[in-house]
């Protein structure tokens, strides 16, 4: 996208969030005059997703060229994804620590526990490795189960690098695949500003308005400050990340917020990740890091959730009176890390992985109801840190693979 149409998008997406606040803010039958913009918009955006990620991983498997290579870049995405992931969370338990908002929660103002969470976060090892190879892959892309096929791109990749020449012909199909979906991405980000309006003010108006929101934070004041300031702590750690080890700066966050201010809007790391793959390519990441790093950062790499769980977790035992040991806070530590990794093939995720952390620690499943009135609007704030992580990690894999030549290419710098 041209730099001028770009910053005219950013500014038509800024427009649309503030206008979608007002209309969303006032309620009443305005919104449902345009909400139907962002339901729209979002599915474009879910339309995209899934051939997205088939042609995005498989060709940027067979860009790598050697498989020696792919499994140094899966070892630094890897370990970029669970380093930036548990620092999210030790952020979250300093913060809550510090802060202590569940000191001062109301117990009256729980809500109920929506049916099926509870079961749902008492799944296994054995369900989870189940949910990630079920046996139909065309059922699991129609329910946007997004694993299981980058898990297949992933495995198709590599074959196609394995049988050598015959693989060829396919690697490029892959390719030009690709890239007529980036150019469908281009044209859809014209949309995005009348997308936005309609998301924001469609979910503002379902939470009552303005005047509801207000009673609504001031309900759970504290935990909306500690987990808004703990992710915008991690935010900043990750641009220092991005400038110390990827040698990117300020540049590189302004290409990225036409993303991050769509991630606010959906709450959606999978529907985000269109227009984080773009903003990314135009940022000049090298494909070979890009098209595998970002599928699976949409899926697994969870740094907003994951910080949020620890302070979610903490609160609910403050608000019960409860005072977590070293021991325990260590326990909140590993499972929320592992907990936010491995929820990507799992229908409400953020719910579902707070039901583990609590049963870990023995706390009761019916404090989540404290918070449920602002989850919907502190998932906008986590998705948005959830979609800078992946960039960020998409840069630092870059730097890492930058001298790996493929064939017939020059290294990348």
């Amino acid at each position: 996208m041209p730099h001028k149409h770009a910053v005219a998008v950013l500014a038509g997406i800024i427009v649309g969030v503030l206008a979608g606040v007002a209309i969303g803010w006032q309620g009443g039958p305005a919104v449902g005059a345009v909400a139907w913009m962002g339901t729209v918009f979002l599915n474009a955006l879910q339309i995209l997703v899934i051939p997205l990620v088939l042609a995005a991983v498989i060709s940027g498997v067979a860009s790598v060229g050697d498989i020696r290579h792919f499994g140094a870049l899966g070892g630094v995405t890897v370990g970029y994804y669970l380093a930036t992931t548990a620092i999210a969370v030790l952020i979250g338990l300093l913060m809550v620590n510090w802060i202590q908002p569940g000191a001062t929660a109301g117990l009256e103002a729980a809500g109920e526990l929506p049916e099926g969470i509870a079961e749902r976060g008492g799944a296994d090892a054995r369900a989870f490795i189940e949910s990630i190879l079920p046996p139909n892959l065309v059922a699991a892309a129609a329910d946007t189960k997004l694993l299981p096929l980058i898990l297949f791109a992933l495995a198709f990749g590599v074959a196609m690098l394995a049988v050598g020449e015959p693989g060829r012909p396919v690697a490029a199909f892959f390719q030009g695949f690709n890239e007529i979906l980036m150019k469908l991405v281009i044209w859809l980000m014209y949309l995005a500003p009348l997308g936005i309006l309609g998301l924001v003010a469609g979910r503002l108006g379902a939470a009552g308005g303005g005047d509801a929101l207000v009673d609504q934070l001031t309900a759970v004041a504290w935990h909306v400050v500690t987990v808004v300031s703990g992710l915008a702590i991690h935010a900043v750690v990750l641009f220092a990340i991005l400038w110390l080890v990827a040698g990117r700066g300020l540049s590189y966050l302004a290409t990225m917020l036409r993303a991050l201010f769509v991630a606010l809007g959906t709450a959606s790391s999978s529907a985000t990740l269109p227009l984080t793959m773009e903003g990314v390519r135009e940022n000049g990441v090298d494909p070979r890091a890009s098209r595998t790093v970002l599928p699976l950062g949409a899926t697994i790499n969870m740094d907003g959730t994951a910080l949020y769980e620890a302070c979610a977790v903490l609160f609910i035992a403050q608000a019960y009176g409860l005072d977590l040991t070293l021991g325990q806070q260590a326990i909140v530590f590993v499972t929320a890390t592992l907990a936010a990794i491995g929820a990507a093939g799992i229908p409400e995720a953020g719910l579902v992985t707070m039901v583990i952390v609590l049963n870990a620690v023995g706390l009761p499943l019916e404090g989540i109801g404290l918070l449920l009135a602002v989850d919907w609007l502190l998932d906008r704030f986590r998705t948005a840190t959830n979609v800078w992580g992946d960039a960020v990690g998409a840069a630092v894999v870059h730097r890492f693979i930058g001298r790996w030549k493929p064939a017939g290419e020059a290294p990348a710098g």
